[in-house]
């Protein structure tokens, strides 16, 4: 549902800009405000799992997300459906670190790598399925299709609801006075780095880089000031919202952490760019140009189940595997693009997309299995959302950088090839990036496989 209401809102903006006589930057905010308060709490609800209990914590958020969902589809103003954005954001932001936590301590080894492997098939068919839905909500349901939009996570959040109130498992009690020793100033400061980062990005279509560009500096100020706030909790003793040494002493966190990040930036900045191409350059519908893109997806969730599976043999092979093809389809595009007609240059790209698509599943699901592998199952929670916390920065970076790229082209015909084919470099450049990263931790640790037991300590202090 988190990845649905990204897409299939997307697409509902023109009818939700006449339903409620929304300005085009309200409309704007009704996308980027969800973005924004979703990464911006990742961490703080993956510290809130590790330490309340995940069972609870989904419980809890997935219940704020059905009913933000809710006040979004009965909106009656812009000012309304924004508020009820920015909260379903923080409910998404919530929400999801548990699902990544959940999997850390249910499931180990070969197993885990399956479990996530299942885990980013979901992630592709909610990818492929949001395009689709959107344009099949919006045409049945005509005028008011856009609050079925919201509407659609009712029925769906309730059966999830029930089905996670019976299936997963209760933690054992946490010891009494645990809200007091919260890092709340850990934080507050992560949350102004976080936004100094995203808020910019996430309106770079508006001028926000332009305007809000003094953020960039005060992020690195508040960063700076998080880690030192962070080092003097554990010399104290006390538990840290981040422990630094998650990056310093748990094999390949950090690299990994890094590579789905600079991923991210290629792979997850591409959509904005397609839909604008397909529907302002090639003139196609919504709907048409949802399903353009759906072989990519497709082809991410098909490839994330085998990766899931193949990880515990093949190990980061898989992933550096997934890496090549990926800018081999990107770079595909990119070639293409030019030279074939409009008549079939939307197939063709469809079909360059299947190859990103495969490439994608295999890197995604195996990366997140080697980064979270050596995690301690009490920090599996906030460990998974400071990767999450990195790949939102990723696709921020990337929509700005690919839609800049884009619009480097021009606005005619043959400016937007032009411009695709330059966002398309940009993808490759990046996705090359994170392949030599990945080739980097491989030569370095040649042997790496999934270890067979949770790690249950912590990182010293």
């Amino acid at each position: 549902m988190s990845l649905l209401d990204v897409s299939i809102v997307t697409l509902a903006l023109p009818s939700i800009q006449d339903g409620l006589d929304a300005s085009v930057s309200g409309t704007q905010w009704i996308v980027s405000g969800y973005a924004l308060t979703f990464g911006l709490v990742l961490v703080t609800g993956g510290r809130l799992g590790d330490a309340f209990g995940r069972r609870r914590m989904f419980l809890v958020a997935l219940s704020a997300f059905v009913l933000t969902s809710g006040i979004a589809g009965a909106s009656s103003s812009e000012e309304m459906l924004i508020a009820a954005r920015l909260a379903q954001g923080v409910a998404a932001g919530m929400l999801t670190p548990q699902n990544t936590g959940l999997i850390q301590e249910l499931f180990h080894g070969a197993e885990r790598g399956r479990a996530f492997g299942m885990f980013g098939a979901t992630v592709g068919l909610s990818t492929a399925i949001g395009p689709v839905l959107g344009g099949v909500i919006i045409a049945a349901f005509g005028d008011d299709g856009w609050r079925w939009v919201f509407y659609v996570n009712l029925p769906i959040g309730l059966v999830a609801l029930a089905l996670a109130a019976r299936w997963l498992p209760t933690s054992a009690p946490r010891r009494k006075g645990i809200l007091a020793d919260l890092d709340v100033l850990g934080m507050l400061l992560l949350g102004l780095a976080v936004l100094g980062v995203l808020l910019p990005l996430v309106n770079s279509e508006q001028g926000g880089l332009a305007r809000l560009w003094w953020m960039f500096p005060l992020a690195a100020a508040f960063g700076w000031l998080f880690v030192r706030w962070e080092r003097v909790l554990v010399r104290r003793g006390r538990a840290p919202v981040l422990h630094p040494r998650l990056y310093t002493d748990t094999p390949g966190y950090a690299i990994g952490a890094a590579i789905g990040a600079v991923y991210f930036c290629g792979f997850a900045g591409m959509w904005l760019v397609f839909a604008m191409f397909f529907q302002q350059g090639l003139g196609f519908s919504p709907l048409v140009s949802g399903l353009l893109v759906t072989p990519c997806a497709l082809g991410s969730a098909v490839a994330s189940a085998f990766a899931g599976r193949a990880v515990a043999r093949w190990g980061t092979r898989v992933t550096i595997t997934g890496l090549v093809l990926s800018a081999l389809g990107l770079a595909l595009v990119a070639v293409l693009v030019p030279v074939v007609p409009d008549a079939a240059l939307g197939w063709a790209v469809a079909s360059s997309l299947l190859l990103t698509g495969i490439g994608g599943g295999m890197v995604i699901s195996p990366n997140t299995t080697f980064t979270l592998d050596r995690v301690p199952t009490a920090m599996a929670g906030v460990a998974g959302a400071a990767l999450q916390t990195g790949q939102r920065l990723g696709t921020a970076v990337g929509v700005a950088v690919l839609a800049s790229a884009f619009h480097a082209g021009g606005t005619d015909g043959d400016g937007y090839r032009t411009g695709l084919m330059l966002a398309m470099v940009c993808a490759v450049a990046f996705t090359l990036v994170a392949l030599t990263l990945a080739v980097l931790d491989a030569r370095r640790n040649p042997r790496r496989r999934l270890a067979t037991r949770p790690a249950e300590a912590g990182p010293s202090t």
